[in-house]
């Protein structure tokens, strides 16, 4: 049984089961009402509300691991493995024990323990994972006839709206604090490696917390709560929430056994439109997102759109930033379409584009370095559509780029997404060279990257 526990830092997740009816909000009337505050709002919605303890085992390398000279040495001093603990919280969903956290607080966890409310301990698996969105899906064992909160539809949400945050904040047991919706449609706003749209509330949200719900006076869930913004550490009334639209599509993807959480591919590059641009244009206010790159087999090229194109809409919902575009294809899903509102010369068109996945041609031939070679650890693809998404690199690059620079690759300076293009005076034309290349460059070794739009000469010795 996991009793010991570290403080996770704030960053959240939410998941999808068929959202609640939209009904008015309870306003209290009378001055016994008012005193009483949120109390049965509390009573309602706070035994849904878990605490997860995760462990996971990790090795911590040898510092001579891949050394030429003293990695043979010390062969027999590698690192043992040990223990690291993480505590957060998490939501039920169903009555069958569906349960949705963070990613970070259960990603490559080898034992999940969660408690309930009312002190009942159940483990838990991991159905569905995803560290972009920072959301997972567990599954309680001998769970039946639980406590679970109803989703709502996030798209119904306003700012100005009272909400509930609710958690387990520093591992002091359960905590409910209260707050507004301070906005909506934030984005890259998250901490950690996740990506996306979220739900801004000044509701005090604290190490602990995540994983948590943020419940509107229904008791539904508007959310769930993923990061704050913060320079001391604690909340300084800045969270942010996961949708619980997006949410949804999670849910129904580890229903339906999905492995890996699907989001659909743009396969373009855009780019907010400015009042220079819009002004440019002729378009009026700046509003929405500029095609400025074009995959062929893009859903968007499919659909007729080209490059200049600006979209306006997806499914109703205005789009002013990528981030914003994405989200709206992730809640509508590959294997749907999309209702897509652009201007051309001004004018406005609208088609449907089908939603599907990045392609993953040419191969992605991927490499890890092992303890032998120079820099173990290392990951490399060859860059197709599906590794670009993944990446979060903008579309038109063919080449050999880094997916994980490992814990050597990190102190020499690479990074996640970096281009390799020659290693010592050899171009680097395929991720299986790579091992070789350096091995033949040792032991002082020239690498060079390209990262954005530069090109950056890295110099070892192996």
């Amino acid at each position: 049984m996991l009793r010991t526990a570290l403080a996770a830092l704030a960053t959240l997740a939410v998941a999808s089961l068929p959202m609640a009816p939209l009904h008015a909000q309870h306003v209290p009337q009378s001055q016994a009402e008012i005193s009483r505050g949120f109390v049965p709002l509390v009573k309602q919605a706070t035994p849904a509300v878990v605490n997860i303890y995760a462990r996971r085992v990790v090795e911590s390398r040898s510092p001579f691991a891949g050394d030429p000279l003293f990695g043979s040495i010390f062969r027999d001093f590698a690192a043992r493995p040990r223990v690291q603990n993480s505590l957060g919280s998490g939501v039920i969903l169903s009555d069958d024990g569906i349960v949705v956290s963070n990613y970070h607080v259960v990603g490559q966890a080898t034992e999940i323990r969660v408690v309930l409310n009312n002190g009942a301990e159940h483990d838990a698996s991991v159905l569905l994972a995803d560290e972009e969105s920072d959301l997972a899906i567990l599954q309680l064992d001998d769970a039946a006839g639980m406590p679970h909160l109803p989703l709502r539809d996030s798209d119904t949400v306003e700012v100005g709206e009272l909400v509930l945050a609710i958690g387990n904040p520093f591992g002091v047991g359960q905590t409910v604090s209260s707050g507004i919706v301070s906005g909506l449609a934030r984005s890259g706003v998250a901490t950690g490696n996740a990506r996306g749209y979220f739900i801004q509330t000044d509701a005090p949200i604290n190490p602990g917390n995540s994983g948590g719900a943020l419940v509107d006076t229904s008791g539904r869930l508007i959310g769930v709560n993923t990061s704050i913004m913060t320079r001391s550490g604690g909340s300084n009334g800045v969270g942010f929430a996961i949708p619980a639209a997006l949410v949804a599509q999670f849910v129904e993807q580890a229903r339906a056994g999905n492995d890996r959480f699907e989001r659909p591919w743009a396969g373009m590059t855009g780019q907010p439109v400015t009042s220079d641009i819009s002004e440019s244009l002729g378009l009026g206010l700046p509003n929405g997102v500029l095609i400025a790159a074009l995959h062929p087999a893009s859903p968007f090229a499919q659909a007729g759109l080209q490059v200049g194109d600006v979209i306006i809409e997806v499914d109703g919902h205005p789009v002013n930033t990528p981030p914003e575009m994405l989200f709206r294809m992730s809640v509508r899903g590959p294997g749907h379409p999309a209702d897509v509102l652009f201007l051309r010369q001004g004018m406005q068109h609208r088609v449907r584009a089908m939603m599907i996945m990045a392609p993953e041609t040419p191969p992605r031939d991927s490499v890890t370095l092992t303890e032998r070679d120079v820099l173990p650890g290392l990951s490399a693809s060859r860059i197709n559509p599906a590794v670009e998404t993944e990446l979060g690199r903008t579309y038109g690059e063919d080449g050999v780029v880094v997916t994980d620079p490992g814990p050597y690759g990190a102190r020499i300076g690479l990074r996640a997404g970096d281009m390799l293009l020659a290693i010592g005076d050899r171009a680097v034309t395929a991720p299986a060279e790579i091992g070789a290349l350096l091995l033949r460059a040792a032991p002082r070794i020239t690498m060079l990257i390209k990262r954005g739009g530069s090109r950056i000469s890295l110099r070892f010795r192996a």
